[in-house]
């Protein structure tokens, strides 16, 4: 399990670095220091390697959701600008994820998987009363997900994710109006998302 995990986490930083048409077997297995027979005894090809790694970008998230609200959805989209800045596991899943065309016919798995989780936060929030009558939940999820997609890679190509967090208040800045009403909106808070941060 330890080689699995070193072979992972060294196709994690080779697929950030070069991409998946631009990684390759012998530089994964330099990175983790295995020979041939190690890697494929984990693990087949280049394409599999990148499908495990698409598949852990949920347990690579490990946010403290705390009591579900509207100022916690807001949170968790700074926790993972955060981990994006700081987590070479997380950065390559979402390389991958976008890059899936390169590799085998795109899964939008990862994808439904995070409109599911923001679905939750939405829903918890219009049982708080955070939401305006109009919103539907799950429809703002997806244009969340898609949203974010979007800001992050932007933001990767012109600053390598430098201003990803100020990206994503200026994006938040001008979605909240449609999703919540003022007396709500006037107790969010936009702060970018450190260490073992409360609720």
């Amino acid at each position: 399990m330890k080689t699995r995990e070193a072979i992972i986490y060294a196709a994690a930083h080779v697929f950030d670095e070069c991409g998946y048409s631009g990684a390759s077997i012998s530089k994964i297995m330099e990175h983790a220091g295995v020979t041939q027979g190690g890697m494929y005894f984990h693990f087949k090809s280049k394409q599999q390697l990148a499908l495990e790694v698409i598949a852990k970008q949920q347990e690579f998230v490990n946010f403290q959701v705390g009591e579900p609200s509207l100022q916690r959805l807001i949170d968790l989209t700074f926790f993972m600008a955060h981990a994006l800045q700081n987590s070479v596991l997380v950065r390559a899943s979402v390389r991958l994820a976008v890059e899936q065309g390169e590799f085998g016919k795109p899964d939008a798995t990862a994808y439904h998987e995070w409109v599911d989780q923001l679905s939750f936060f939405l829903y918890a929030a219009r049982e708080r009363g955070e939401l305006l009558d109009d919103v539907d939940e799950r429809e703002f999820a997806t244009l969340l997900t898609g949203a974010f997609t979007g800001v992050q890679i932007y933001s990767n190509i012109a600053t390598d994710r430098a201003d990803l967090h100020d990206r994503l208040a200026a994006l938040w800045k001008y979605t909240l109006p449609s999703l919540a009403p003022a007396h709500v909106r006037a107790n969010i808070v936009m702060r970018p998302y450190v260490q073992d941060q409360a609720a």
